[in-house]
């Protein structure tokens, strides 16, 4: 009874699914093999690519958007090459993608235009990480630039998330593209003190801080005569990354040298006229 239950079972395993087990086997075994050596082949290519732009020093930011670009778009390929190989039909599957990928475009329009703006981004390098920049409003340290949108830390360590395609069409402000910069400290002096004894104090200040360049050389203008004081501008030039410590210890010390010195800080000032009235 055993063996008449299993015959039937056999016959038709042999009559219906051997044949095709014979034709398409072959295929099969030649698609997985085709599928391991391109994955393994598609791993050496994006590895190989790193190392190559690692020795060119290209931005990392670059060499890892392109690696994971490349990366994705290999491996689809090799997948629907396989497909082909063991008779799947690609031309309506490649059809169905592009019609997904046009409703999906269609959908995220304002993303695919991140992803346009980080392309141009990573390409034409306006900022880099770590560099301090100000746009669309906010102004910060660039922590990572990433496909979709840049990560800004600002001085109280906050994160902002900017996306890249308002990123990329908006006005971006570098501040530490170029290796110095220039440090303004504006202060305003009574009418009645001594302009010339104001300047040599500025210049003073500015030649005791090793921080401050000797080329260019500091300068004091005159900048404007104000309601209430004569306004005086201290211009100097310093590194980069000192600007900062320029600015604020300069001004904390130029208030004690004006204070030494006998040079006001005017206050506004209003003059009141009273009438009598006539008896």
């Amino acid at each position: 009874m055993q063996d008449n239950s299993i015959t039937p079972w056999l016959e038709e395993i042999q009559a219906n699914w051997l044949p095709l087990l014979v034709q398409y086997g072959k295929h099969i075994v030649f698609a997985l093999i085709t599928l391991a050596i391109g994955w393994w082949l598609i791993g050496r290519i994006v590895s190989s690519l790193g190392l190559f732009m690692d020795k060119r020093h290209a931005d990392p930011m670059v060499t890892g958007f392109l690696s994971s670009l490349l990366n994705a778009l290999l491996r689809v390929l090799l997948l629907l090459s396989v497909a082909g190989m063991v008779g799947i039909e690609t031309t309506s599957f490649i059809a169905l993608i592009g019609a997904a990928g046009l409703a999906v475009g269609l959908a995220l329009q304002g993303s695919l235009a991140n992803f346009a703006g980080g392309v141009l981004i990573l390409f034409l390098r306006p900022f880099r990480a770590g560099d301090y920049i100000e746009a669309q409003g906010t102004a910060g340290t660039v922590e990572s630039i990433m496909i979709f949108h840049t990560i800004l830390r600002t001085a109280d360590n906050k994160v902002i998330i900017l996306p890249n395609g308002s990123l990329s069409n908006g006005a971006i402000t570098n501040y530490s593209r170029k290796p110095t910069r220039r440090v303004d400290i504006n202060v305003g002096i009574d009418y009645t003190d001594d302009i010339k004894k104001a300047r040599s104090v500025l210049l003073g200040l500015a030649a005791a801080d090793q921080r401050v360049l000797k080329d260019p050389a500091a300068v004091v203008y005159l900048t404007s005569l104000g309601d209430n004081s004569v306004n005086l501008s201290l211009r100097m030039w310093t590194n980069s990354a000192d600007y900062w410590g320029v600015f604020f210890e300069l001004q904390e010390q130029m208030k004690e040298a004006f204070d030494r010195e006998g040079l006001s800080f005017p206050f506004p000032q209003r003059t009141v006229h009273i009438q009598q009235p006539e008896q």
